[in-house]
């Protein structure tokens, strides 16, 4: 039996209380995504202690079909979101994972998640939504240079 997680990583700006447009593109892919029976994860924290995170407003915001949804609001970080995605695929018996997040973002999101998961029989995937930010881009070159860091960090941190 095929067992998806479908994982939609957050995104903030640092001076927003709502939904991001970049997040919002991601939610909207990931419905478009998500089949009945899937799981679907909504990763991603607040940057504001009042505020509410990216998780809640994504959860808040699902216009998608019969899935069932996870919220988990602590990841604050793309590290943070893969160990999030590994342990949600565990528990629910996942046997595929779609990580959804920005084109930009997608090579150093699905090495962590399977860096992390170190599961090999699981199917690892990312799908993006259209479009580019070409300050993120930049701002992506500067992440993937700690990428390796990373990965060390989350082997010893098991």
């Amino acid at each position: 039996m095929s067992v998806r997680l479908v994982a939609v990583l957050g995104y903030s700006a640092r001076r927003s209380d709502g939904l991001h447009a970049l997040c919002a593109a991601r939610l909207r892919h990931a419905e478009q995504l998500a089949a009945s029976g899937d799981t679907v994860l909504l990763s991603g924290w607040a940057r504001r202690r009042n505020g509410a995170g990216e998780a809640e407003l994504m959860r808040t915001a699902w216009n998608g079909g019969d899935v069932r949804l996870i919220s988990d609001g602590t990841a604050r970080n793309t590290r943070e979101n893969a160990a999030g995605v590994a342990e949600t695929a565990r528990r629910v018996g996942a046997n595929e994972i779609v990580v959804v997040t920005s084109r930009w973002h997608a090579f150093r999101a699905r090495t962590l998640v399977r860096a992390i998961l170190r599961e090999p029989t699981i199917s690892v995937q990312t799908s993006s939504p259209a479009g580019r930010d070409p300050v993120l881009v930049a701002r992506e070159l500067v992440c993937l240079a700690a990428l390796p860091y990373h990965l060390i960090r989350s082997r010893v941190s098991r």
